[in-house]
């Protein structure tokens, strides 16, 4: 590399930083509390301070590349934000107005993209042709990577699983439609499934727990958890033949999902027999800010 690179996460709750030296080295990372006030100006001067902050520690006279991931996508035609998680960057041109602020041009992506371009680069992904990332956390979100290069599709919304309707007697979704794929095998969607089917809260992790337990219940949910998890899956391995897939997000830390949710994935592809890996991933919570930074 021929230059510093910064890198940005942009999340409902923290916005992380990095920056990485010409040759790759990771010199700083820092995060700070996305406002809770979810308003656009305070949103766009928050991470054009946090840019300013991370661009001081560079040394004169060097250039640097800024790259940001989002939780939503750039409108390829008309340069607005469109199908955010923090609503207030909808209908608003974030890169023009940044880019404005720091007087150059920076790359901006999906952030579920910077996981599986990162992965793909530097993690588990490495080496394979086309990798699949799936991001399973709050909700679900995911990317394409071919030959290292994100596939972001003619609406710049490739990957965008999670909103797959894949029940149409399931839950509403807030997108609109009903039974997406979010809202089946995020952590949100487990808890409220087991809500609805036994009238009381647990959290996805207390459902896990109540599994290997043998709570019964618990044993209920979880075991639909994985049927819907492989029922996707296996349809995404159909669709996409990709030569990995690699789980991101809380969820993916679920270590049934490698073994009784690849199986049921098998079950439900249409080639047979399927040695498509499904991997964990490398990089964890770093994915998503060194995805952003190598843009």
């Amino acid at each position: 590399m021929d230059r510093y690179r910064i890198g940005i996460d942009l999340g409902g709750t923290k916005i992380e930083a990095v920056l990485l030296a010409p040759n790759g080295t990771e010199l700083l990372r820092n995060r700070i509390p996305t406002p809770k006030e979810k308003n656009y100006p305070l949103i766009l001067n928050t991470v054009y301070k946090l840019i300013q902050d991370t661009a001081d520690t560079i040394p004169d006279h060097w250039i640097f590349s800024v790259g940001i991931g989002i939780p939503g996508a750039v409108n390829h035609t008309t340069g607005l934000v469109h199908k955010a998680n923090i609503t207030c960057l909808m209908g608003n041109p974030f890169r023009h107005d940044l880019e404005q602020l720091l007087g150059q041009k920076i790359t901006m992506e999906n952030d579920a993209n910077c996981f599986t371009y990162v992965e793909a680069l530097k993690g588990a992904g490495k080496g394979y042709g086309i990798l699949v990332g799936i991001i399973m956390g709050t909700g679900v979100g995911g990317g394409i990577c071919i030959n290292n290069k994100i596939w972001q599709g003619r609406h710049g919304m490739a990957g965008e699983w999670g909103h797959f309707a894949m029940d149409p007697h399931g839950r509403n979704c807030y997108c609109g439609n009903r039974g997406c794929v979010e809202t089946q095998i995020s952590g949100s969607g487990v808890e409220a499934s087991f809500h609805k089917t036994f009238g009381r809260q647990l959290k996805m992790q207390e459902i896990v727990t109540g599994y290997r337990n043998k709570d019964p219940h618990c044993t209920t949910i979880f075991n639909q958890f994985l049927e819907d998890f492989g029922r996707f899956t296996g349809g995404l391995i159909s669709m996409l033949d990709p030569d990995a897939i690699v789980l991101g997000g809380g969820l993916s830390n679920i270590d049934e999902l490698y073994d009784i949710g690849a199986k049921r994935a098998s079950g439900y592809a249409f080639h047979h027999p399927i040695t498509t890996p499904i991997l964990r991933n490398m990089l964890g919570d770093s994915a998503g800010v060194l995805g952003a930074a190598l843009l």
